[in-house]
């Protein structure tokens, strides 16, 4: 299966319990069934904008594009993360507003509960698809996506919490809860935003580099590693390493230990790209 299924049944999803909310919404009188539909709005954005850049990362690669276009899917997910902040911030101010009113509202009538539970039932659906999907086809668009479908059904189970408090009379709690999902939508955007961005700008896990050092110094006929940079090019690894070796080896010989170097990369952490610079080893030559 090609990863875009995912983002088309996102799209789908997203779509009907959008309008199925936002009417409902309106009409059972849910403050919180509302702001959940406009999350659901939200989420169609951004599931349109990570299509769009599966789509163009899936091109080859050309004359101004020596790397492929695979960060099109970190473009899309910048514009998703603005959208989606915009769309958070208006649900908070509208739920801020009707919580600290001071005005008791219509309680929400039950079928808003039925609408929360039936929503809740399909993301943790469309959650478990996608999760498999991102695994089987190394999408990490698709894992982020994945995880948003499992805070959005989070989000409607909390919106039934709210409902079920109005139905005692607790006529805050709806509104509290619209409030509480515009702030989820801002947290979403935000996180969006900064993963994406460290990414464009080369940020890498200290941690793994680590691991990868540890790892390629191991390797028989590697005296040391001088260097070890890694950056991520859409879902795939590009890793930078200067390995020093013995200053007596012939050019085959330092070509068969990068090799070995490129070999278990590839093997253990599943990087297809490993450029290795090899230096001569003077340890030896200074003692």
């Amino acid at each position: 299966m090609k990863p875009e299924l995912g983002a088309w049944v996102s799209i789908a999803s997203y779509i009907s319990l959008a309008i199925i909310k936002l009417i409902i919404g309106y009409t059972a009188h849910s403050d919180g069934v509302t702001a959940d539909g406009w999350n659901n709005f939200s989420d169609i954005i951004s599931s349109v904008a990570i299509l769009i850049g599966i789509k163009i990362a899936q091109k080859p690669r050309d004359h101004n594009h020596p790397y492929g276009h695979s960060r099109a899917e970190n473009i899309s997910s910048l514009i998703a993360a603005f959208i989606m902040m915009s769309i958070g911030l208006d649900v908070v101010g509208k739920g801020g507003l009707s919580l600290f009113h001071g005005e008791r509202e219509a309680t929400p009538q039950p079928i808003a509960a039925w609408v929360g539970v039936f929503s809740a039932a399909v993301m943790l659906g469309v959650y478990w698809f996608n999760k498999r999907l991102s695994e089987r086809v190394n999408s990490q668009a698709l894992a982020a996506a994945a995880k948003d479908h499992l805070s959005d059904a989070l989000v409607s189970i909390g919106t039934v919490v709210g409902i079920g408090g109005a139905q005692w009379q607790v006529w805050w709690l709806d509104p509290l809860v619209a409030f509480l999902i515009g702030m989820i939508i801002c947290k979403a955007a935000w996180h969006i935003f900064f993963e994406t961005s460290h990414l464009l700008t080369d940020g890498f896990d200290e941690r793994a580099l680590t691991r990868y050092e540890r790892e390629i110094a191991a390797i028989d006929g590697v005296k040391r590693v001088s260097d070890v940079k890694a950056r991520m090019v859409g879902n795939q690894i590009i890793l930078d390493v200067t390995i020093h070796v013995a200053a007596d080896l012939t050019v085959a010989e330092s070509h068969e230990i990068a090799d070995e170097v490129e070999k278990m990369m590839k093997q253990q952490h599943h990087i297809e790209t490993t450029h290795v610079h090899i230096e001569p080893d003077e340890s030896l030559n200074r003692s």
